[in-house]
């Protein structure tokens, strides 16, 4: 019996001719994706001890970082952790570190989006921050180097919060009357990579509070949004909702949290 041959579930790229085939970046995992790494003409892979000599602040703890995972597939070269996103680096190395010698994915987003193609399609929607522009980068809310790329995950959601307050510092607070909604991230109400909704949100109108705010009708109702339906309220909230959003119907103005009001109005 003739077998046929197994495929694990791996996604090849290639570009170039065969040659290129030799040095690939894998995320050092059972089921890994293979891709090209970035180039820089005229320059080779020299592994990332090299790099150390001069960016040590970068490297000394760079074996916590969740990109320490990927990896050039030649074990010839040690380590390559550095080059899988900078490129290769003998000719930044032989120059000493002459500009234009190396990539820089704080300025060029095309270095981060060979892995992550589905921020780089949100990027693109008509309201995301200013990645593709060269108004931000990713590097502005992601740290590369130590610990986990994607601030606030686990039990550190203040930490989450803490990077979209860098610059959003007018929805920092503290605030009176809090939206509870803050504790769980911003990312409970904002895509921060972008969204077809102004401000980024995660839907458009009131559907977005209600994915919190709507609890089961009481018995004898009739199904609509109303004082059964809507929490912390005594009131038919039907017409409201025909008013616009729940922020600019002239009630809730103030959505992250409020110094005057506890329904989080101005």
């Amino acid at each position: 019996m003739i077998s046929k041959p197994f495929w694990r579930k791996s996604a090849f790229i290639f570009g170039g001719t065969a040659a290129w085939g030799l040095v690939l970046i894998g995320c050092v995992m059972a089921n890994r994706t293979l891709l090209v790494p970035p180039q820089v003409p005229g320059a080779v892979f020299i592994g990332s001890k090299e790099c150390a000599q001069c960016h040590e602040n970068k490297t000394a703890h760079f074996e916590t970082a969740s990109h320490a995972r990927l990896a050039l597939a030649d074990p010839k070269l040690g380590d390559t952790g550095c080059e899988v996103c900078h490129g290769p680096g003998s000719l930044h190395a032989s120059s000493g570190g002459l500009r234009g010698t190396i990539i820089n994915p704080q300025k060029s987003p095309e270095t981060c989006f060979k892995c992550h193609l589905d921020k780089q399609a949100q990027f693109s929607l008509p309201n995301s921050h200013q990645v593709i522009n060269g108004k931000m980068s990713c590097g502005d809310c992601h740290e590369p180097h130590v610990g986990n790329a994607i601030a606030g995950t686990g039990v550190d959601l203040e930490g989450m919060n803490a990077i979209c307050t860098k610059c959003h510092t007018q929805q920092k607070g503290p605030f009176v009357y809090e939206h509870a909604a803050m504790k769980e991230g911003c990312v409970s109400c904002h895509n921060p990579h972008g969204s077809i909704n102004q401000k980024m949100l995660v839907a458009r109108d009131a559907n977005l509070c209600l994915r919190c705010h709507l609890e089961a009708s009481a018995a004898g109702s009739s199904g609509q949004i109303n004082a059964n339906a809507i929490l912390h309220t005594a009131e038919n909230h039907n017409s409201r909702l025909m008013q616009g959003t729940c922020w600019s119907a002239g009630c809730h103005e103030q959505p992250h949290g409020s110094n005057a009001s506890y329904h989080l109005r101005n």
